[in-house]
């Protein structure tokens, strides 16, 4: 059992190396002040096999027709960000929302812990590569809690996807997260998620096939552990998204996420 076990820690460890953590080399000139240099990041996108369009291709009506009840897609140029993505650089949000306390949720399937700091001890202490040996419920992680009237003024500026549902509203979730991080797998009604910095790597199934994880591991430890092992016909819908691009999440599918870098995102919800 012992040489088992020492077997599949070896294993691990080489298919987290596969994921490469590497040291970022240089600033990026649009990174939003958000890499370093010495930032990692997680190189292996995965695939890509989810439908992508780019914004003035797809109409409202096709959206509806192909997409919106029935399967996610990943969209292009749909909306200009530019101005919001100014606003969420790391040295504007620090300047505006440096004083004020943000809600940290535990990064596992249920959430079950809050923690409320500031967001500089945010950004200064907690924002960090994920230890793949820390469990969800040990991580913490901030998206989805933010006080929208103390936000109001930065989500205003933000341009949400056009390509809304029939009967429903937007409600908007905030985040930034260190490389590595990610929820694990849960479900919820539709939406759309949108990176404003970084890159997402996004992991999907259908409502009617409930993917095999534990609420309480991470995504990252998903990705090193059970993903080389999946069959084909186990293997789930997946891309990375970045800046400019959105993914659409139809009700109810279940989806896990994964920051390849320190990134900054915004959800959609439509409810």
């Amino acid at each position: 059992m012992v040489q088992n076990n020492a077997v599949l820690t070896a294993c691990t460890q080489i298919i987290l190396s596969c994921l490469v953590i590497q040291e970022a080399e240089v600033l990026s000139p649009d990174g939003g002040g958000w890499s370093s240099n010495v930032d990692v990041t997680f190189q292996d996108e995965g695939r890509c096999n989810i439908d992508v369009w780019d914004g003035a291709s797809l109409s409202h009506q096709q959206f509806l027709h192909r997409y919106a009840y029935s399967r996610p897609v990943i969209i292009r140029g749909l909306t200009d960000n530019t101005v919001f993505r100014s606003l969420c650089s790391k040295s504007r949000l620090l300047e505006d929302y440096g004083n004020r306390r943000v809600r940290l949720s535990t990064a596992n399937t249920y959430s079950y812990r809050k923690v409320d700091v500031l967001f500089q001890e945010y950004l200064d202490v907690l924002l960090k590569p994920q230890d793949p040996h820390v469990l969800g419920n040990d991580t913490l992680y901030f998206f989805g809690d933010a006080n929208f009237t103390e936000w109001q003024t930065l989500l205003e500026r933000y341009e949400p996807p056009p390509y809304g549902l029939p009967g429903t509203s937007k409600a908007y979730s905030f985040g930034i997260a260190g490389p590595g991080t990610g929820v694990p797998f849960h479900w919820h009604g539709p939406g759309y998620s949108e990176v404003i910095y970084g890159r997402k790597r996004w992991l999907l199934y259908p409502p009617d096939q409930k993917p095999d994880f534990h609420p309480n591991r991470t995504t990252l430890s998903w990705v090193a552990e059970t993903y080389p092992h999946l069959p084909e016909d186990k293997a789930p819908l997946e891309c990375t998204i970045r800046p400019g691009e959105v993914l659409y999440f139809p009700d109810g599918w279940w989806h896990a996420t994964l920051n390849l870098e320190s990134s900054v995102f915004i959800s959609t919800f439509l409810s």
